[in-house]
């Protein structure tokens, strides 16, 4: 059987082409494309990407061990330490405590031990966040029994760290916390409103008077190390460290002792102590009662008590000092400046006072219920006449009086660095009256606010710069805490008022130390005083409130020292005289010892005196 031939002769091969051309260059084209694509995502991943996953891979390689700042000191103005740092235990979490397989251990031994629920050890590592770099904070100022506990079981305890921080500490205690005020962790509406000025969770912050005021200068610049951690996040060495810089130490204008025996002249009252240097507006002393210990919110959780001791019905957080209050008779020094300036009246002028005055078919009444006879405005101020300020505040009229108000600063802040915490009080106007009550304004408004009733609010620093304007020859001062070597004249404003109508006052206000209502201070204890009484209307059924505004010397003062009791019940010269002197004692005896004689006892009402506002 022949075989056939595998080709025969004039056979023809397949050569069929069709498409293969075109598939070369479209996978040549492919590979191209899909190599500049891996191409183009390196480098976006390397160039625009790289440095955020590079730190996202250094974070869960390093970590931060934060220190925080210590917070500067603050002094007196002679030098003594009113608020300094201590140095207590704190125990922190790893950010990601939590996830880890330990955590079920961990979390019920942390709870026993630090009195801390799971929960809040929970929500703090989840505001950290996963790929916090710090280290969380969970239990502040730990006793000596829970740090032997927490080395006893550190061994089912490896993600926690125990490590000192600087933590407030106010070694007077009560008796500044108005004025230094005190600091506190920051609240979680506070670190959203505080994360761009680099404020970071658990943070401590300023939270009332100086503390607030001046935080930027008191905190610092936090540091730390900058540690290496395993898988498991131990740390395996230290790669960096940030020395944290301390906050800058502060020097008030406050006097500790005048302080402290502001403090201890307020004694059982509920009221303020407001001492000033009339020349400069620089607050000597500034005390405020009920008051509280500031120390208690630099624990971790405030015990039952501890707030208690600061939200009681008399409510101790609030400064007395920068509340208003009706301002009573001692408006009169206003009302003799209104009368004076817009010439309704003369220096030399005289008025008949009465029992009572009826005017508009409303009795006024005078204060002893029978008039002093005819008086000029010093001896009126001295013996404090309701009715002879009546008929000044009728013809000076509302306006007049409204506008002299406003020039003393009534009405308004006084630029004292606690601005969140102080009232402007309130001048009543038309406008005002118009809105609260639908009424216009009447004569009987006129005559109430001349002797600093009705709906008249001053607080005990705005009281204290208006003693001022007399006792420094006419200028309103800024009242400030910051101590510094400013010349007098750049924290004062001069009210251009006559030389007559500051003589008027000074002679008006001496008197009432001499033979008016304020006698208690016409002692050899103190250098020659000048002041005014004040007792306020409180209401239907509630104590009176009291007044004492003093300066001396008299003829060039050197301090004004405010005292007010809030519904202390009697009157201004009985109740708050005797505290004004207890603080002028204090300032004269310590500059100028053994020229004045000694008290004989220390508080005790003196040299009998008048009854009366």
């Amino acid at each position: 059987m022949a075989l056939l031939p595998s080709s025969l002769p004039g056979s023809k091969k397949d050569t069929r082409t069709v498409g293969r051309g075109f598939q070369s260059i479209f996978l040549i084209g492919f590979t191209l494309l899909m190599t500049a694509a891996i191409d183009a995502r390196l480098a976006y991943l390397q160039i625009v990407e790289g440095p955020k996953l590079r730190q996202r891979a250094e974070s869960n390689r390093i970590r931060m061990i934060a220190k925080q700042p210590e917070r500067g000191n603050i002094f007196d103005r002679n030098g003594k330490l009113l608020a300094s740092t201590r140095y207590p235990h704190s125990v922190y979490l790893w950010p990601m405590a939590h996830t880890k397989p330990s955590w079920p251990i961990v979390a019920p031994r942390l709870e026993k031990i630090l009195n801390i629920s799971q929960d809040e050890m929970e929500n703090k590592l989840k505001q950290a966040g996963a790929n916090s770099s710090s280290l969380v904070r969970i239990a502040r100022d730990i006793s000596e029994a829970q740090i032997t506990a927490l080395k006893e079981y550190a061994n089912e305890l490896p993600d926690v760290e125990i490590n000192t921080e600087a933590v407030r500490y106010y070694p007077l205690g009560k008796e500044l916390a108005h004025i230094l005020g005190y600091t506190r962790e920051l609240t979680p509406e506070q670190l959203k409103d505080k994360k761009e000025e680099g404020y970071r969770l658990g943070d401590v912050i300023g939270q009332m008077g100086v503390e607030k005021a001046y935080e930027t200068i008191l905190r610092g610049e936090w540091g730390g190390q900058q540690v290496e951690v395993d898988g498991a996040g131990r740390p395996i060495r230290v790669l960096g460290e940030k020395q944290a810089k301390a906050g800058n130490d502060l020097h008030l204008t406050i006097d500790l002792n005048l302080q402290l025996a502001a403090d201890q002249a307020l004694g059982k009252y509920q009221g303020a102590v407001v001492a000033l240097d009339p020349n400069n507006g620089a607050v000597l002393a500034m005390a405020s009662h009920p008051t509280f210990d500031p120390n208690i919110f630099s624990k971790q959780k405030l015990s039952q008590k501890d707030w208690e001791s600061v939200q009681g019905k008399d409510h101790p957080l609030v400064n007395r000092a920068l509340s208003a209050f009706p301002p009573a008779s001692t408006f009169k020094i206003i009302t003799t400046s209104a009368g004076l300036e817009t010439g309704k009246f003369s220096p030399d002028s005289i008025l008949q006072t009465f029992g009572s005055l009826t005017v508009g078919g409303v009795t006024f009444g005078e204060w002893n219920h029978a008039g002093f006879g005819p008086l000029g405005f010093p001896r009126a101020i001295a013996m404090s006449s309701d009715t002879f300020f009546y008929q000044v505040g009728r013809r000076v009229g509302g306006p007049g009086l409204i506008e002299w108000s406003r020039k003393y600063g009534f009405g308004q802040k006084t630029g004292i660095e606690f601005a969140s915490e102080e009232s402007k009080g309130l001048v009543p106007d038309e406008k005002w009256k118009q809105k609260v009550f639908k009424m216009p304004w009447t004569v009987g408004d006129s005559i109430n606010m001349s002797i600093g009733q009705g709906a008249l609010q001053v607080s005990p620093l705005q009281s204290a710069i208006m003693f001022s304007v007399p006792a420094n020859g006419g200028y309103r001062v800024k009242p400030h805490l910051l101590k510094d070597h400013e010349e007098a004249k750049s924290w004062r404003v001069s009210l251009n008022m006559k030389p007559t109508t500051i003589k008027v006052l000074r002679d008006g206000l001496r008197k009432v130390v001499t033979e008016g209502t304020g006698k208690r201070l016409d002692v050899p204890t103190i250098a020659p005083a000048s002041g005014k009484s004040g007792t306020a209307e409180a209401g239907v059924g509630r104590p009176n409130h009291t007044w004492f505004g003093a300066y001396a010397p008299s003829d060039k003062p050197e301090i004004v020292v405010v005292g007010f009791g809030e519904n202390s019940g009697d009157h201004g010269g009985t109740v708050c005289g005797p505290i004004v002197l207890q603080v002028l004692e204090a300032y004269f005896h310590h500059k100028y010892p053994g020229k004045y004689q000694k008290s004989e006892s220390e508080g005790k009402t003196q040299n009998g005196g008048s009854t009366g506002d």
